[in-house]
């Protein structure tokens, strides 16, 4: 079976398809050759990942998921959500967004955030939605080098770890994404 994972990245490729089965062919946006970046003009997480999987689907007719990821910080109503990529602006840079969201963090107890991801599946032109939600905290100060994104400051609930601190392997088990790919591969294995 092959499925377009509707990404550039490469970390996130990497990822997915250390969580898939082997009979499963992953192919990249790049690999499709879709140069282009897909718009993702949602207000949710959810919007987002149904907007890449339908314009996959739409402009290249292949079957296709697409993932969304976002931040969610209960102290700051939410941010960054669904603007989690370009929190601190349009050039995506993590050095920045976490600057950024420690700095709005700055004085405020509650530190609790939960980590969601909406993946979007269309397989022969229908289409399912999976969620994945890892609950946590942020921490004061970057622990890690591991990882991508914000994970250098989240600690799931129940670890003393950041992401950033952890075996890919122990993040997939735990982790927002995990948790909705394992949900993907279910449905796939039906």
């Amino acid at each position: 079976m092959k499925l377009v994972f509707a990404t550039h990245n490469k970390n996130k490729l990497k990822e997915v398809k250390a969580l898939l089965p082997k009979y499963i062919q992953v192919l990249s946006l790049t690999d499709i050759g879709c140069t282009e970046d897909i718009p993702e003009t949602a207000d949710t997480i959810e919007g987002n990942a149904i907007l890449k999987a339908n314009y996959v689907r739409d402009n290249y007719d292949l079957n296709c998921f697409a993932d969304d990821t976002g931040l969610e910080v209960a102290a700051l109503d939410g941010e960054p959500g669904v603007y989690s990529a370009r929190y601190a602006g349009e050039e995506k840079n993590s050095e920045a967004n976490i600057e950024k969201l420690l700095e709005n963090l700055d004085g405020k107890e509650d530190r609790s955030a939960r980590f969601k991801t909406a993946i979007a599946l269309t397989l022969n032109h229908s289409e399912v939605l999976f969620l994945g939600i890892c609950e946590g905290e942020i921490t004061t100060e970057k622990k890690g080098d591991s990882g991508f994104g914000y994970d250098p400051i989240f600690k799931p609930d129940g670890f003393n770890e950041t992401f950033a601190e952890m075996k890919l392997t122990q993040k997939s088990e735990i982790g927002h994404r995990g948790k909705a790919m394992r949900q993907l591969i279910e449905y796939l294995k039906e």
